[in-house]
């Protein structure tokens, strides 16, 4: 899918909501703001059909291969990016293209897209704007069923923690198994979006595909790899940074595995709402990367009754602060399945 250019003007207010937005031929009323970061901004949008495409059943569904896109109510989530220079449209543009890579159940697909070309107001500087569509899941993320788990002191079940986990290494898997490799480079319980289903494991779908690269790159000079730690500073978030992002080695083959130490403090998240090392950013002295670096965890007080040894094992097998020793997507894999088999109820 590559990027097309709407010549229709999105007309809202972004910051009441509120109006109609057109992405290509599709028209859409906004519902409510979800959310917002940098320049972008999420909001819930409902769809507006004509009568005629009522009738013939059309709309943004005639677009979709897969019929579980289909909205029952008509309901989408929509990003809104503002772009100030050619670097950011390029960074968009990307972020549309490898979407368009990946198909799975547990990777959030993009529906439509459009950018549009716009004049700079006093109210602000950008030149573009992008409306990127996806399904709506109004259970939140990860992150933020954590926070609201944390204020009633509640967790997951050992079985939902390893049903969630096992969601999210099965995206993973699809990504890394592509011909190259891609790596999702900022793999946290934000980018974790969570759906609860009664009488069923939570489903969990890993969104957020803007730091995604391919996986694979030969470090071979000291300016690669502060290169590499520089990108890395702003595309994957400190606390599930792997080590070699922190302090990369002047010779290194860089590869998918910095996305299993991400998995690994993103399992630790989904058992105690934190990543493993979080707990030296609240130390007098305290160094996150010397934490991350030397794989310092620390293990909260779980549940009552507490989490399995295993799972904490499995923690610390995927926490490997060398990457060549780090187990790889199909280990892991493996590995969650006998846990599911040993622990699910």
């Amino acid at each position: 899918m590559g990027c097309s250019f709407s010549g229709l003007n999105a007309l809202y207010d972004a910051v009441n909501g509120g109006g109609d937005v057109w992405i290509n031929e599709n028209r859409f009323r906004i519902v409510r703001q979800l959310g917002e970061g940098g320049f972008a901004y999420v909001f819930l949008v409902k769809e507006v059909l004509s009568d005629s495409a009522a009738a013939s059943g059309g709309g943004i569904a005639k677009k979709f291969k897969d019929s579980s896109h289909v909205s029952d109510d008509g309901t989408y989530a929509m990003k809104k990016v503002l772009i100030q220079n050619s670097e950011q449209l390029e960074l968009v543009r990307e972020e549309i293209r490898v979407s368009s890579l990946f198909s799975h159940p547990n990777l959030l697909p993009l529906l439509d897209h459009a950018i549009i070309s716009v004049n700079p107001t006093q109210e602000g500087s950008w030149t573009h704007e992008a409306y990127l569509l996806f399904p709506v899941h109004l259970d939140g993320t990860l992150l933020d069923n954590a926070k609201a788990m944390k204020a009633k002191k509640e967790f997951f079940s050992t079985s939902d923690v390893l049903h969630i986990f096992w969601q999210l290494c099965a995206g993973l898997k699809h990504m890394h198994n592509l011909d190259p490799p891609y790596a999702h480079n900022d793999i946290k319980p934000g980018n974790v979006l969570i759906t609860h289903r009664k009488g069923q494991p939570p489903l969990a779908i890993l969104m957020d595909f803007g730091s995604t690269r391919p996986s694979r790159k030969q470090i071979c000079s000291r300016s690669e790899a502060l290169q590499l730690q520089e990108w890395a500073s702003e595309h994957c978030s400190a606390p599930f940074r792997a080590p070699e992002l922190w302090d990369c080695p002047s010779q290194a083959d860089i590869d998918e595995r910095t996305d299993v130490w991400s998995l690994g403090c993103t399992l630790f998240a989904i058992m105690y709402g934190v990543s493993p090392f979080e707990y030296a950013l609240g130390e007098s002295g305290g160094s996150l990367q010397l934490a991350i670096v030397n794989a310092q965890i620390k293990w909260p007080a779980g549940p009552n009754p507490p989490y399995p040894e295993a799972l904490h094992k499995f923690v610390t097998w995927m926490l490997q602060p060398q990457a060549t020793v780090r187990p790889r997507i199909d280990d892991i894999i493996i590995h969650v399945d006998k846990l599911i088999s040993k622990f699910s109820n």
